[in-house]
């Protein structure tokens, strides 16, 4: 039931990522050029290249602000990201033996230390 929950919750957030693919491309794109042109506008030293720079910046912060819907893409990734981890994990099972020789060789070695 498990792994059939797992499915469900991945099918569901692969469906969301691909339908917000055209926005987190936007998004990645608009906040690049953004980057470069805030690097730039802090190199210049040009009072015009300033005033064209933060217009331009300005233009790609609204274009960067109107995919901001593209951060449910983001999660949506994420949580593709943890149900591959949750489908892929192994169970390891840890058996305890009360009568291991080894815990009572560490016993007995801490006492004759000690």
């Amino acid at each position: 039931m498990k792994k059939f929950g797992l499915l469900l919750i991945g099918g569901i957030s692969a469906l969301v990522l691909l339908s917000n693919l055209g926005p987190l491309v936007g998004l990645v794109v608009s906040m690049v050029i953004l980057y470069f042109v805030f690097k730039q506008f802090l190199k210049t030293d040009s009072l015009g290249l300033k005033i064209g720079l933060g217009i331009l910046g300005f233009i790609l912060l609204m274009a960067t602000a109107s995919n901001v819907p593209a951060i449910i893409g983001v999660a949506a990734a994420y949580i593709l990201y943890v149900v591959y981890k949750k489908w892929n994990e192994e169970k390891t099972a840890v058996v305890k033996e009360d009568n291991d020789p080894f815990q009572n060789f560490e016993k007995q070695w801490s006492q004759l230390k000690n």
